[in-house]
């Protein structure tokens, strides 16, 4: 991919610039037409994977995604070629769209796609493409998405078909009953759960508050955009906190091979003028990010998005995956809607979140703790309520950064009990300043009750594990050590110099062990940054170097037996 030569004067932290954005968009809009069916009304992309969905509903999903992407971009010459395949696509070479069927997910992208451009593609449509189009759209408004950000998709569809007059109280309906049906997860703060239960990841940003905030700004509708505008300004802040000073994302929850769609948010709270961020750093983020993954590898020598992260990666693919799944990094390409005047374009760069300064930031709907240091740029997520075990290990471990895999084999940042590293049912028990904790289940009715502190790049993860039988061996297990990094795990209580030890017959043992994931290359030792006293009553007091000091205590309701239920909190 050939982009313009770095502008260090105006982008000084990644030398990014809109004509880089443009330019990455033109080239992968490129390296996709050749994809494209003689009728150009699908694209078959290389790969080996097929989704469950089947060839054809892939081959959609090429034209649908690479058609937003030219939307976003606004090229008349590229969306003169999906003009085509609208020809003869709908009601002839689509799979229909039915209940719970992939074609939903994509018409979404077709719909949005129209309505950006209506005048460039829709309005120079002959009357009998655009009926054709408008009545398969309309199959989505009645069709049964699945409980999640899918309930998002009618919504979409709905909007352009009501602007334009198709079956308008079917797609006023459709608008209505999507954004009631995500109200109830709204937890506050910014923060969806993907559907029933605690299921937070990016698609908190690229579809949860995209969806919504886009209705309502193309529609005009004020009021509805304030009470969006409104979430997503709120998401924002700690959002823009879930990117590494190298521009990673945080490799945590599914669907990670769309990549730089998780700029997408960041450029919607600009298009908008509810963000919290300012012009400059909106552009750091986004363009950092984008510049991640182009400099990693992640197109290929053909200029083609295979499935993965930096480049191929199996570990990504996931069963509705197909190859041209990656195409919703486009996405992140929402930035080219702001004219090339806007100050996210014109405003200097300006140092993001990870680039000011050392920083722990409780993140309280969703359970999380954000621990982020200037000096290596890496930031750290420990999660202690989020799960979905559909997708694990990128959902249910303790915790995860922008530098380091979830290995599917050591099982990293876990509690392994009697050999079961599972971690199921997790329970929030609170976040504060500097602090996280929850609780969750392993086989056998066991219960691990988890604490994390930390402090600039140190961590003292305390776990108490109740209900298993006396001499059940325990493992606790850290953070992965990539290139570049060192990762550190020492033992202070409970725990052989193996990391490994055993419950006792109290019912309840507890084991307490100092963490550190660091890219300096000479740190200061682990035991001269923290001191940890751990009591006899389950007590930990821990004391920083920088002075400040915490007293946790862990509890049983009902008594100390076997089978309570503990909690922690500080005292």
């Amino acid at each position: 991919m050939e982009l313009p030569a770095d502008d260090r004067v105006s982008s000084p932290y990644t030398g990014y610039t809109r004509a880089h954005w443009e330019a990455a968009a033109d080239a992968l809009l490129a390296a996709v037409e050749p994809c494209a069916t003689p009728d150009r009304a699908l694209y078959h992309l290389p790969g080996d994977h097929v989704s469950h969905a089947g060839h054809l509903s892939d081959g959609l999903e090429g034209f649908a995604r690479t058609l937003l992407l030219a939307a976003f971009r606004r090229d008349e010459a590229a969306l003169g070629r999906y003009a085509d395949g609208l020809a003869t696509g709908p009601g002839g070479v689509w799979p229909r769209i039915e209940d719970h069927s992939q074609p939903l997910v994509e018409a979404a992208s077709v719909a949005l796609a129209l309505r950006l451009t209506r005048p460039l593609l829709w309005d120079r449509l002959d009357d009998s493409v655009r009926q054709r189009t408008a009545d398969w759209l309309a199959d989505a408004l009645g069709a049964e998405p699945w409980p999640c950000n899918w309930e998002l998709f009618p919504v979409t569809v709905g909007g352009f078909l009501a602007e334009i007059g198709h079956r308008p109280e079917a797609a006023r309906k459709a608008i209505d009953r999507g954004l009631e049906r995500i109200e109830g997860w709204y937890l506050g703060d910014g923060w969806y759960t993907d559907g029933d239960g605690r299921k937070f990841d990016y698609y908190n940003g690229w579809a949860m508050h995209l969806y919504p905030v886009l209705h309502a700004w193309l529609a005009d509708d004020g009021e509805l955009l304030s009470v969006y505008g409104r979430r997503l300004s709120r998401h924002l802040a700690d959002y823009s906190r879930l990117f590494g000073g190298d521009g990673a994302p945080l490799r945590q929850g599914r669907s990670l091979t769309y990549r730089f769609a998780t700029t997408a948010p960041l450029w919607l709270g600009a298009l908008i003028g509810q963000s919290p961020l300012t012009p400059g750093e909106t552009r750091r983020l986004a363009s950092g990010a984008l510049r991640y993954f182009l400099d990693g590898g992640a197109v290929d020598e053909r200029g083609l998005l295979p499935l993965g992260w930096l480049g191929p990666d199996e570990s990504l693919v996931q069963s509705y995956s197909g190859p041209a799944s990656p195409y919703w990094a486009g996405k992140g390409f929402l930035g080219l809607l702001l004219p090339a005047e806007h100050e996210a374009w014109t405003a200097r760069e300006e140092p993001g979140p990870a680039d000011r300064a050392d920083e722990v930031r409780p993140v309280p709907a969703p359970n999380w703790l954000l621990q982020s240091t200037r000096s290596d740029g890496v930031v750290r997520l420990h999660n202690h309520g989020s799960e979905d075990v559909r997708y694990d290990p990128y959902y249910t471990r303790l915790a995860y950064s922008t530098a380091t895999v979830p290995d599917h084999v050591s099982y990293d940042n876990s509690v392994i009990v009697g050999g079961d590293p599972s971690r199921t049912g997790i329970e929030p028990l609170g976040t504060g300043e500097g602090w996280i904790a929850s609780r969750h289940t392993v086989a056998g009715g066991i219960t691990v009750t988890s604490l994390v502190l930390a402090e600039g790049a140190v961590e003292v993860r305390a776990h108490l594990v109740a209900g298993a039988e006396p001499g059940t061996p325990v493992r606790i297990t850290g953070w992965p050590a990539p290139d570049g990094l060192r990762a550190e795990l020492l033992p202070v209580s409970g725990l052989s110099e193996e990391l490994t030890g055993e419950t006792g017959p109290g019912g309840a043992a507890l084991f307490v062990a100092l963490a550190r994931l660091t890219g300096e290359p000479d740190p200061q030792p682990l035991t001269e940054l923290v001191s940890v006293r751990v009591g006899e009553e389950h007590e930990v007091d821990v004391r920083w170097v920088s002075g400040s000091t915490k007293r946790f205590v862990f509890r049983a309701s009902g008594g100390r037996s076997a089978g309570s239920s503990w909690s922690v909190a500080p005292r």
